[in-house]
């Protein structure tokens, strides 16, 4: 092989590399996650904007919890994220896709309990008293207007976050080893729990109850970006 030869080959790997990475961020092992996403639904309620929220039913995952309307994405049905969250809003709160018009992305979440949420905002002009709820997701709706968060700020705390190694089965009383890093010749320190990352946790006090957690987060993101309007 020739000198010139070499380069060329050369180059045309480095120009393959080029054309195959991203023109956009993503997220680096978002298919190891559970990908779900959610819709920030706003409504015009005598002139003013609300932001539509949901209690989950009792007997699901999280039961009795505010959040906004959301799953899974089915890649059987769906093209991309937003179409997750409008699918799932259309089947949880029986608005006809075609009422939802999708305004934007507010972003991604990864959360700690290994999930990723992407976060979408959108607009009905259906009211509150048209929408066919499925009960068998959600116990009830409720709207909190924009101004209301605008004025109100959050509470804010705290929880530790720590790397297990191994742990022991809450049913069957027996070690589980994650990951056997005394096998692997890691340093000690990685032989048990380590780490201590706290992770800020936000808490909105209303007369519907307690809105916190991933809703909380997502709802102060929002208005930290659409403050001011």
């Amino acid at each position: 092989m020739n000198l010139n030869t070499e380069f060329n080959e050369f180059s045309d790997v480095l120009n393959t590399i080029r054309d195959r990475l991203p023109a956009l961020p993503r997220i680096i092992g978002k298919n190891e996650y559970f990908n779900s996403a959610v819709l920030i639904l706003l409504l015009n309620i005598d002139d003013e904007i609300h932001i539509l929220f949901q209690k989950r039913a009792s007997h699901i995952r999280q039961g009795g919890e505010v959040c906004f309307s959301g799953g899974e994405f089915d890649i059987t049905k769906d093209n991309d994220y937003s179409q997750t969250a409008i699918r799932e809003t259309s089947e949880e709160l029986g608005i006809p896709i075609h009422k939802i018009e999708l305004l934007g992305s507010l972003g991604t979440i990864i959360a700690a309990m290994g999930a990723t949420v992407d976060v979408f905002v959108g607009f009905t002009d259906i009211s509150m008293d048209e929408m066919n709820i499925n009960h068998e997701e959600v116990e009830q709706i409720f709207s909190i207007p924009l101004n209301h968060f605008f004025n109100t700020s959050p509470e804010s705390y705290y929880t530790a976050i720590k790397v297990l190694p191994r742990y022991t089965d809450e049913v069957t009383q027996q070690e589980v080893v994650l990951l056997p890093s005394e096998e692997l010749g890691l340093p000690e320190r990685y032989h048990k729990p380590w780490g201590s990352f706290k992770q800020r946790v936000y808490v909105y006090n209303t007369e519907y109850g307690i809105i916190w957690g991933l809703t909380a987060r997502i709802m102060f993101d929002f208005i930290e970006v659409t403050k001011g309007i």
